[in-house]
């Protein structure tokens, strides 16, 4: 009994045994596609040179869009200011003075424009006079009159010269004012551009320059990784890429995250390469891939770098 017992529990444990290995054998195995998190910075600098007056943020922090991030000491962009601002304003009492000259040329016009038309009537009326009765008219008044007509026309016609020429002093002016209004802008948009503020939501890489030291222009002072430039990178085998195509989701995980992630693909490349040694998927056999870059729904919390294992697409 004791044997046949013995026998029994035998035959009981291989038969567990070989269910167990043909399950495992037959059971289908997820092969994931392993990738990590990348993210494009933007470097942010300062159009100019000069002392990095106040950091508003530190390495890692969460920004907001338009919230400020650095401010560069505008000692000099404000010397140019205040240069511009009193160059615009000497344009702007040119204008106003050759404005004024003008208004006294058009008087002057319009006095020169009726003696004129008065000397034109003198002589109208004594040329009539005298046709009427040549010995009404003496003829040192037609003389005369002739004199008064040809100087009150070359009158006029100098005070339209004058006149003219105060028009081209106020075009002048009034260019070499918008001249001016445009250094001021420009010094205006340079002192903005010295306190840059985050240009999306995202996250601050690092920060290059404490407040106190000097940076040279365009060297950025801290770098951001905006919400809308993390993605996902990973490699699919050649066999498998027809199923990899722009617009498409795929479900990735990763050590930490809360629950499977969703992301779209936004690139597949064009170009094979072959799987670089830090790679390491499970049970792959390919060693030519091809990368795929998908944008995660919400970033927020995914770093750069962090291993991610994506589902395969079907």
């Amino acid at each position: 009994m004791n044997r046949l017992r013995s026998l029994l529990i035998v035959v009981l444990v291989v038969g567990l045994a070989i269910a167990l290995w043909w399950w495992l054998g037959a059971a289908p195995k997820r092969d994931y596609l392993s990738g990590y998190i990348v993210g494009d910075n933007l470097n942010l600098a300062a159009p100019v040179s000069g002392t990095v007056q106040s950091v508003f943020v530190v390495d890692g922090q969460r920004v907001s869009p338009g919230q400020p991030l650095f401010r560069i000491a505008p000692a000099t962009l404000e010397a140019q200011g205040e240069q511009a601002a009193a160059n615009l304003s000497a344009n702007q009492t040119q204008v106003s003075s050759a404005q004024a000259n003008l208004h006294q040329a058009e008087a002057q016009v319009a006095a020169a424009r009726a003696t004129a038309e008065h000397a034109q009537s003198d002589l109208a009326r004594l040329e009539g006079v005298e046709r009427d009765d040549p010995a009404a008219v003496a003829g040192k008044d037609l003389d005369q009159a002739r004199a008064s007509l040809r100087e009150a026309n070359a009158n006029l016609v100098a005070a339209q010269k004058t006149a003219d020429a105060r028009r081209a002093d106020i075009a002048k002016a009034e260019a070499q004012t918008r001249q001016a209004a445009g250094g001021q802008h420009s010094v205006e948009i340079q002192v903005a551009q010295l306190s840059p503020v985050s240009p999306a939501a995202g996250r601050v890489e690092q920060v290059y320059y404490q407040a106190g030291e000097w940076v040279p222009a365009n060297q950025p002072v801290l770098s951001v990784i905006p919400d809308g430039k993390v993605k996902v990178r990973f490699f699919v085998p050649e066999a498998k890429l027809a199923h990899y195509r722009p617009g498409r989701t795929v479900h990735f995980s990763c050590d930490g995250c809360a629950g499977k992630l969703t992301a779209r693909i936004g690139y597949v490349s064009p170009d094979p390469e072959f799987t670089p040694p830090i790679i390491f998927s499970r049970d792959s056999r390919d060693r030519l891939v091809f990368m795929v870059e998908a944008y995660p729904a919400n970033p927020q919390r995914l770093n750069p770098g962090l291993p991610v294992e994506v589902e395969p697409l079907q």
